[in-house]
């Protein structure tokens, strides 16, 4: 049954620097909360790249704000390179304001930077409580090792920010998976706003289909945006020019921001290689998840929800910095026997590489760890939702599904 609401509203904030992660993980919600109510409208203010490159359903929309990307060191710099960084944060925080004011959301949910890009949403936080908007805080199960998190936050009292704005606070993962604020001195009023949702269950989406589908037995080499993911495609493709006996057939993924040089160098390399198929980008990544005997990644947020989803055998290389936070997950995951890992200093040994692949497609899948998967998120999400929109005066039916 699909519940209907009166014109309800929910504003979410990616504020999408590098990768996709934000965007895919802000679109995976606001997907599960319109089939569940009808008459809601959900509006994801991006500044992704490509974030018109994603179908979205209907009822749900995006707004563009200018790109800003952050480069390897960590440091910003602005898209448009005659626009200079502060410009463009400025014109991104009056965007931002000026949408919030013409949507007039009931709910608005940032995903994981509290203050937003450069604090470029405090300004909108500050209208929205005043009307009496719910404010929520969406943080990864992962933030970042506890030091650097807390250098971070510190620098600009992000705790007190997020305690005096925010009504919730949702992490996206079980409670006894990991913390996202473990090391942190967090105050006990903020602790009680703290709601562990569970993993973000993923689904193929009906109808569309990848044009990449494939049905072969074959593994699955995503980097995710592939912004900082050559070395693992490179450290892949060294193990099958190194080992003949690896035949294993793999379809990589190189991802919408890899670097063009890198780009093409990975191309060519893949095409002297029988084995392997090299695409640059789909929007349907669940598909090819969905359908491979196998997955190697660098384990950020979606790709590992999509390993748990979809149950499937896992190798993880992940990043080890700017942030942490891969390399955090990756160790946990490992620990708890539902993923293989090898770090970058091993994966770039084409015997280890080569060894690891040929083991992936018999490893069992996540499931079989005895670990318990916690993938209900969405769900968890959604009655969250029902209740809040319940509670505001407006008159709520109950009617049969669309």
């Amino acid at each position: 049954m699909a519940r209907r609401l009166e014109d309800a509203r929910i504003l979410m904030y990616s504020h999408d620097t590098f990768g996709l992660g934000h965007l895919r993980r802000c679109r995976t919600i606001a997907h599960a909360l319109v089939e569940d109510y009808r008459g809601l409208n959900i509006l994801i203010i991006s500044g992704a790249t490509i974030a018109g490159a994603f179908d979205y359903r209907a009822r749900v929309d995006f707004v563009k704000i200018p790109s800003v990307i952050k480069l390897r060191n960590g440091e910003y710099t602005s898209l448009a390179s005659h626009i200079d960084l502060h410009e463009t944060l400025k014109m991104r925080e009056s965007s931002i304001r000026h949408t919030a004011e013409t949507f007039q959301p009931d709910i608005f949910i940032v995903d994981k930077e509290p203050m937003g890009l450069k604090g470029e949403v405090e300004d909108t936080l500050a209208y929205l409580k005043a009307r009496g908007t719910v404010l929520v805080l969406g943080l990864r199960e992962i933030m970042d090792a506890p030091h650097l998190l807390e250098a971070e936050w510190k620098k600009n009292s992000v705790m007190q920010k997020i305690d005096q704005y925010y009504d919730s606070v949702w992490v996206y993962g079980p409670p006894d998976f990991y913390d996202p604020l473990v090391g942190l001195d967090v105050p006990a009023s903020l602790r009680r706003k703290m709601d562990f949702v569970g993993f973000l269950q993923r689904s193929v989406s009906k109808g569309k289909s990848s044009i990449n589908a494939r049905k072969d037995n074959y593994l699955l080499v995503t980097t995710g945006g592939g912004g900082d993911g050559s070395d693992l495609v490179h450290d892949v493709m060294n193990a099958y020019e190194a080992d003949p006996t690896l035949t294993q057939k793999a379809l990589v993924v190189l991802g919408p921001y890899m670097p063009a040089a890198e780009r093409a160098k990975l191309v060519q390399k893949g095409e002297a290689i029988p084995y392997i198929e090299v695409i640059e980008f789909d929007n349907h990544m669940e598909e090819l998840i969905a359908d491979a005997t196998g997955v190697v990644a660098m384990g950020g947020y979606n790709t590992y929800c999509e390993i748990l989803s979809f149950d499937k055998p896992a190798l993880i290389v992940p990043r080890v910095k700017p942030r942490e936070e891969q390399l955090l997950r990756a160790k946990r995951a490992s620990e708890l026997g539902l993923v293989d890992m090898l770090l970058p200093e091993q994966s770039v040994d084409p015997a280890i590489m080569a060894a690891a692949l040929k083991r992936l497609p018999s490893r069992l899948p996540p499931s079989k760890s005895g670990s318990n998967m916690h993938l209900e998120g969405l769900d968890h999400i959604s009655q969250t939702v029902g209740r809040w929109l319940d509670g505001r005066a407006t008159h709520l039916a109950v009617v049969g599904a669309e």
